[in-house]
């Protein structure tokens, strides 16, 4: 139920996202989830992919900065409050979030989050029938 996420660190400047971007392509790795976060000099690109170890090694071997990131992913309705209501419950069992981001595929939404603590989220989504999406559902979407 833990998702590999790629977190690849990157200088803020034109063209090295594309890079990034095009050597996967180039590998055959398909992106699922994708996110930026940047200051003024470096970003942090997190990545869900259809192939995470091939996609650390083949990025490694072109110099790049990555690591691999434990995350959840969690299926909700796609409708207003429904991301509210979960995080709520996240906060009743004092589980804090790092960071999240969402995206929607038909009439759900899929948030991938990276919780303070993975398993203890993971026992709380099953406590409270909130649907987790595993590594290969999501790369299925």
């Amino acid at each position: 139920m833990i998702i590999k996420q790629l977190s690849i660190f990157l200088e803020n400047k034109s063209g090295r996202l594309a890079e990034v971007l095009g050597v996967l392509g180039d590998s055959n790795i398909a992106i699922k989830a994708l996110t930026i976060a940047d200051t003024s000099e470096y970003g942090i690109l997190r990545l869900i992919v259809s192939d995470d170890a091939k996609a650390l090694e083949t990025l490694r071997s072109q110099g790049f900065s990555v690591n691999l990131t434990d995350v959840i992913s969690i299926a909700a309705p796609n409708e207003a409050g429904s991301f509210a209501r979960i995080l709520k419950i996240m906060a009743e069992y004092k589980i804090s979030v790092e960071y999240m981001y969402a995206f929607s595929f038909g009439n759900k939404a899929a948030i991938i989050m990276r919780p303070e603590n993975t398993k203890r989220a993971i026992e709380v989504m099953q406590e409270n029938n909130i649907d987790i999406i595993t590594s290969t559902e999501l790369r299925d979407l």
